[in-house]
């Protein structure tokens, strides 16, 4: 597992709960270190109107996902063994995954 991976597990989101996929934010050092993983929600309800914080993924189909997909920064974590690693974000969509981070945590 590794930054900018697509993995797959049961996420309680903003309304439900359930199996959905998510992109690893971790570090490479965070994630040999703790036996979680910090994930941000791909969710396939597209905002109307994006977020500063929100990117619908170009490349969804590369990612091994089924249907469109946006990353909204709904961050939290989950225990390793809880996910199942699918793909890999093309280096657009983790370049455009890890700005939107940057804006929704900056201080």
């Amino acid at each position: 597992m590794k930054p900018g991976d697509i993995v797959l597990g049961t996420f309680r989101g903003a309304v439900e709960t359930k199996l959905r996929p998510a992109v690893v934010l971790s570090s490479e050092i965070y994630l040999r270190e703790r036996p979680d993983v910090i994930v941000g929600i791909l969710t396939s309800k597209l905002p109307g109107r994006l977020a500063t914080t929100d990117h619908v993924l170009r490349d969804w189909r590369q990612a091994g996902l089924r249907v469109e997909r946006c990353f909204r920064a709904y961050i939290l974590t989950i225990d390793k063994r809880e996910v199942t690693v699918i793909r890999r974000l093309g280096e657009c969509d983790w370049s455009a995954v890890e700005l939107r981070v940057s804006h929704a945590i900056e201080t």
